[in-house]
């Protein structure tokens, strides 16, 4: 038997810090308003030249230098991403060449915030399958060239980031990924999407005037379908590896709402201070959200070995998923 381990972590966020006050000049909300409904205080935005496969670039090389591994070794590339640089070609083809990686297989998924889980997943499966043996994955946005900064109850929610991981093989199949759940319902697109850019809406002088290229998002529905689906998932996770909510050391949820991880640490019974949180710090950057508190809480020191860790995400799509792994 054997398993999938992550050798490496890395993320990466912008320089430019955009506060609540900031945005408060933007739209009409407050520092207050923003902290009392998200527990935001300030997001990442990236500079205007600077692209999902720019950030990801820089997530890249840190997980490879965190990894100890010569980028060579590379042989597949999985890029989750909700804003890439282009519909097409994938951003991960945009990486592959600037990473100097020819003839590497590189493509693109999209499960919005559920991107990160999506594609750890899929990679477990193609290394278990013997036909890759290290796979770079990404998760990287630039939410802010999709927020319309007219909707206070939007784009006050989302920054800008990018995370990454390595996965390799390993002999012993007690350790690294245990167990995926994902899920996806698409009957409610319209709770949280991009209308126009694609074929049901095309660019059009229309589509830019009744600004339906910016991200749009029913709040409320979103946060009552988002802390029921993570639960479901997080049981369904705990009992394929005949374990309990006690037997976790820590949770790394979607940062998308302080309220949202609330009810799910209530829900799971498991303490809040298990749960690594940077929501404060950076918004919901969909995709890299996950990718981007897991290196973090490495780097703090707060993952050791041995140490089971859960981690979970709710997306638009529906997207939904839950992972454990033994590290």
């Amino acid at each position: 038997m054997t398993a999938s381990i992550i050798l490496g972590t890395g993320s990466y966020t912008p320089d430019k810090i955009i506060t609540n006050d900031d945005m408060s000049k933007i739209v009409d909300t407050s520092d207050e308003w923003i902290k009392t409904r998200t527990g935001i205080r300030q997001r990442r935005f990236a500079a205007d030249n600077e692209t999902t496969s720019d950030m990801a670039l820089q997530a890249a090389s840190k997980a490879i230098l965190n990894a100890g591994i010569e980028k060579n070794s590379i042989d597949c590339i999985i890029f989750a991403t909700m804003t890439p640089d282009m519909p097409f070609p994938s951003s991960a083809c945009i990486l592959q060449h600037k990473m100097g990686l020819p003839n590497v297989t590189a493509f693109d998924i999209q499960a919005a915030c559920s991107g990160f889980i999506y594609a750890l997943n899929l990679a477990n499966t193609m290394i278990l399958s013997k036909q890759y043996k290290t796979i770079l994955i990404i998760g990287a946005e630039k939410l802010s060239s999709i927020l319309d900064f007219e909707d206070r109850t939007t784009c006050v929610l989302f920054g800008d980031g990018a995370s990454a991981a390595i996965l390799t093989e390993s002999n012993d199949s007690n350790i690294g990924i245990l167990h995926t759940d994902t899920g996806a319902d698409g009957e409610t697109p319209e709770l949280l999407h991009q209308p126009a850019g694609g074929s049901a809406i095309p660019p059009s002088i229309d589509s830019l005037n009744n600004r339906l290229h910016f991200l749009k998002m029913n709040g409320k529905e979103i946060f009552k379908k988002a802390v029921r689906v993570m639960g479901q998932s997080c049981v369904k996770s705990l009992e394929a590896c005949n374990l309990t909510s006690e037997d976790i050391d820590l949770v790394i949820p979607h940062q998308a709402n302080m309220r949202i991880i609330e009810s799910l640490a209530k829900r799971l019974e498991i303490p809040l201070d298990k749960f690594h949180n940077n929501l404060d710090l950076y918004g919901n950057t969909s995709a890299a959200s996950i990718g981007i508190a897991l290196d973090e809480a490495i780097q703090a020191n707060r993952i050791k070995k041995g140490d089971r860790i859960l981690l979970v995400a709710f997306g638009a799509g529906l997207t939904w998923g839950s992972q454990i792994i033994q590290w």
